[in-house]
């Protein structure tokens, strides 16, 4: 029996069937109001940060990384760009939502269970490691980002030299 006679199968794709009355979505796309609601996340984490007592040099690299989280989710030309990259949503959403709060909680507690228990490895050091994989990280959606608007303008100084050419 071919899916066609079956009713109750489509042929989508690759020829793989799938039930009838299953839809397939389209790719999600960030917007304006999903980046607004990252924002206010992203006020309520840095809340929490500043009430938790951080090692000089972790609070160092915290900062530095507080700094491009929030360039990035600054309102304006640049959310505008990080709203058309749904994975740099993802991975900025990610960060504010689960990796740093995480990092930084779990420092937290380690560090407690560490006085209970000297000599284990400093929960500094794994605390350190978080923030400088989480900073190079958006450091790379940053420069992901003014890639994209190197490119826009190139594009657009070609255009403008060949439309003077062309006349």
């Amino acid at each position: 029996m071919s899916n066609r006679e079956d009713g109750d199968l489509r042929i989508l794709g690759r020829g793989r069937p799938r039930p009838q009355g299953i839809r397939l979505h389209p790719p999600f796309q960030p917007g304006p109001a999903q980046l607004a609601e990252l924002r206010v996340d992203f006020g309520k984490l840095r809340e929490y940060l500043d009430g938790v007592e951080l090692p000089p040099a972790a609070a160092g690299r915290l900062t530095e990384l507080t700094e491009v989280l929030t360039a990035l989710l600054d309102p304006g030309w640049v959310a505008e760009i990080l709203a058309q990259d749904p994975e740099g949503v993802h991975a900025l959403s990610r960060a504010v939502r689960q990796d740093v709060p995480e990092a930084v909680d779990t420092f937290v507690r380690t560090r407690w269970w560490t006085r209970l228990a000297p000599g284990t490895e400093p929960p500094e050091r794994h605390l350190e490691r978080q923030l400088t994989v989480l900073q190079e990280e958006s450091d790379r959606l940053a420069a992901a980002l003014r890639e994209t608007e190197a490119r826009r303008q190139e594009s657009h100084t070609r255009y403008l030299e060949d439309r003077g050419r062309s006349q």
